[in-house]
């Protein structure tokens, strides 16, 4: 298989393909002989190329979040590293086990994997740090990270990065419906926040129902448009569409106020802050991680 490559290649890696006739693979490639932070740069993209009659197209997706399987692979050594077939190389990613909660921080270095259908294919010290060995495979989630230089530095060593706190099983289990709706295959589905650096997990919407005010299910009250709002709010979203804010208003128990052109999503009201902060984490574990918390006014 060919993987041409664009004009961002490194020199080196170019002088490697020539060597090569042009046939070199793009996980045999180099990335570059450069140490500290410049070893991060400039990163690497490349033409699309097909595995298994898919074709993948590499890109700079900053908000890159996704669920599927990761692989342990032989490539990598003792480093704690990964193959991806369209995020930039180098890159980094958190890679969660839907299994334990466990979460990872790994460096992307190659490309693949070059056969079947799972996301992401790990070193075999970064599979050992996830428990998964020989020909297994476990369901993740995989989020692209900009980790600071002190981590980078870690995993461009070889060495692991600082343990991350484990993912609460609330979270998995969205998490895991997602995997299970979405099928095996490594379609990645993410919401891309505009301004954001990181985007959540996208959880599927119901289907449009007709347009109305979801009366909360206990706890929150409906916010009349006439009178003015008081007290604290865990804000769920706001969107364009009534039918669409409707739909989630449903979901979560809440209530559809109008804004101008949108409708807002939210709970409430509550005393103060404090006593809004367990609506909220019940919210996001129901796979709305934008929420936040606001005060009316």
């Amino acid at each position: 298989m060919r993987l041409p490559v664009n004009q961002i290649w490194p020199l080196g890696a170019a002088l490697a393909l020539s060597a090569c006739g042009g046939g070199a693979s793009v996980s045999n490639l180099p990335l570059q002989a450069a140490t500290g932070p410049a070893a991060d740069y400039p990163m690497v993209l490349g033409a699309p190329f097909t595995i298994d009659g898919t074709t993948y197209t590499p890109a700079d997706t900053l908000n890159y979040d996704a669920v599927g399987y990761a692989a342990a692979g032989t490539a990598g050594g003792s480093g704690v590293t990964g193959a991806h077939r369209t995020l930039p190389l180098p890159s980094y990613a958190e890679v969660t086990s839907l299994a334990t909660g466990r979460t990872i921080l790994i460096r992307l270095e190659r490309r693949g994997p070059m056969h079947g259908a799972a996301l992401i294919e790990l070193s075999p010290a970064a599979a050992d740090l996830l428990d998964l060995t020989g020909s297994d495979r476990v369901a993740v989630r995989m989020r692209r990270t900009n980790p600071p230089e002190t981590e980078r530095a870690l995993l461009r060593e070889g060495r692991a990065a600082p343990a991350r706190m484990d993912t609460p099983k609330s979270l998995l289990t969205v998490l895991q419906r997602r995997l299970d709706q979405q099928g095996s295959g490594p379609t990645r589905n993410a919401v891309v926040a505009a301004g954001q650096g990181q985007a959540p997990l996208a959880v599927p919407q119901p289907k449009p129902e007709p347009a109305r005010t979801a009366t909360p299910v206990k706890g929150p009250v409906v916010v009349s448009p006439d009178g003015p709002a008081q007290g604290w709010y865990v804000q769920i979203g706001a969107f364009s569409s009534k039918a669409n804010a409707a739909a989630a208003a449903a979901r979560t128990g809440a209530s559809v106020v109008p804004a101008g052109k949108l409708w807002r999503v939210r709970a409430g009201p509550y005393a103060d802050a404090d006593k809004a902060r367990p609506a909220l984490a019940k919210v996001k574990a129901a796979g709305y991680t934008d929420a936040i918390i606001q005060r009316a006014g």
